[in-house]
């Protein structure tokens, strides 16, 4: 598993709401293309992690799931994959997972809606459109659905902002 982490830009400041981003367009740019295409292709999930405010920091109070709840959650999600796709728990095969992801988006016209719309308008590759379609089966399974919905496809879409254009 591969887990990178970036700065937004060459200052860190870019999109916070505290500071000001000293970077230019330009340089903003520069710094993403670093990153190469085949490279960022290959990540599953982009996600933007905003900058902790230090009362929520110490705070004791506890939100949100436990740990013990989405070990669970995940678990099951594992289990129903390996059932799917009747392989070991280590292995999951590109062709069989667009395969079986595709069958289950194409049943659903707005999921492949969707997804048609964001590879024709968003210009991603065919590798971020298999990605794009392991995420969504594995949000429709988190979530116990049979099928991938429109709601599943739209999320994983939104977990590519890297793909996407910072300036238009």
């Amino acid at each position: 598993m591969l887990v990178p982490a970036m700065n937004p830009c060459p200052c860190a400041f870019y999109g916070d709401v505290k500071r000001q981003c000293r970077c230019s367009v330009r340089q903003i740019e520069n710094y993403r293309q670093k990153i190469s295409g085949p490279l960022l292709d290959r990540i599953d999930i982009h996600v933007e992690v905003p900058l902790v405010d230090f009362k929520e920091l110490t705070s004791d109070a506890i939100t949100g799931q436990s740990s013990a709840v989405i070990r669970e959650r995940v678990a099951a999600a594992r289990g129903i994959q390996v059932e799917r796709l009747q392989i070991s728990k280590t292995h999951y095969p590109p062709r069989w997972a667009r395969a079986k992801s595709a069958s289950a988006a194409s049943s659903m016209p707005k999921a492949k809606a969707y997804l048609e719309h964001a590879m024709e308008q968003m210009n991603f590759s065919a590798r971020a459109h298999d990605r794009i379609l392991k995420v969504s089966r594995t949000l429709s399974d988190l979530a116990g659905k049979q099928n991938i919905t429109g709601n599943e496809v739209l999320e994983a879409i939104q977990f590519r902002s890297l793909d996407r254009r910072l300036f238009e």
